[in-house]
């Protein structure tokens, strides 16, 4: 039984069919990525898998069991914890009250004041500028600090949209890093990137996306040295 299993996924935004059928497994201590073009369909399919976007059609199980049609709050309660694209901090509050309001279901106080030191050891920068409001940090900041605020949530799924988004390349390094780091310590990725390069690097499988539809599957390794794959998404940047 798959952790995360996607079976014949649909979905429709007014006339359009943004996914076609999709179907892809994720299992437990995986980084499995989705790649594809702008408007291939990813961002959708994590937005349906956090019950933000109603499917038209199709499966979503996690750990055999449906939740398909459960909301996005039920959805962070089984574990699946969605890292946003554009990050969506909190830019008028602290990074410490943006950590906090990651564990907003959770109840255990010494769990939590753990975590938080858990995510300053993860993120020294974070400790630095824990007084500090959201919306004054760096790009690469802010990109940690949704990390950091969803990690509080002790997600079993990781699933993060487009993290190295509009950030310098040494940034990008960096948090590739911590992807792998994050994932080490026993949480499961699912990542959708435009830098299939990265991302390919660091995932045991993925999936490329085409127009809402999956084309390819492979290991990381497989893809990242598949000639199509290499001519659409990686240029010659992959020699």
């Amino acid at each position: 039984m798959s952790l995360l299993e996607i079976e014949n996924l649909s979905v429709h935004y007014g006339g359009i069919e943004a996914l076609k059928n999709i179907s892809f497994k994720v299992e437990a201590g995986e980084i499995v990525t989705l790649i594809g073009a702008n408007g291939a369909g990813k961002s959708t399919t994590l937005k349906s898998i956090s019950g933000l976007v109603s499917a038209s059609g199709g499966t979503i199980r996690h750990n055999g069991e449906t939740i398909s049609g459960l909301d996005s709050q039920k959805i962070v309660e089984r574990g699946i914890v969605l890292v946003p694209e554009g990050r969506k901090v909190f830019s008028n509050l602290s990074v410490l009250e943006n950590l906090k309001i990651g564990a907003y279901l959770r109840q255990d106080k010494p769990g939590i004041a753990e975590d938080i030191e858990r995510m300053y050891d993860l993120f020294p920068r974070l400790k630095e500028r824990h007084w500090q409001m959201a919306g004054t940090l760096s790009g690469g900041e802010q990109q940690m600090l949704a990390v950091g605020r969803a990690l509080m949530a002790r997600p079993q799924i990781l699933m993060m949209d487009e993290p190295s988004l509009g950030l310098a390349p040494l940034i990008v390094r960096d948090i590739f890093s911590i992807i792998r780091k994050i994932n080490e310590q026993g949480t499961t990725v699912l990542l959708i990137e435009q830098n299939a390069n990265a991302a390919l690097k660091i995932a045991d499988r993925g999936y490329v996306l085409v127009t809402g539809e999956v084309k390819l599957s492979g290991t990381g390794k497989v893809l990242l040295n598949d000639k199509s794959v290499q001519d659409a998404y990686l240029g010659t940047s992959a020699h």
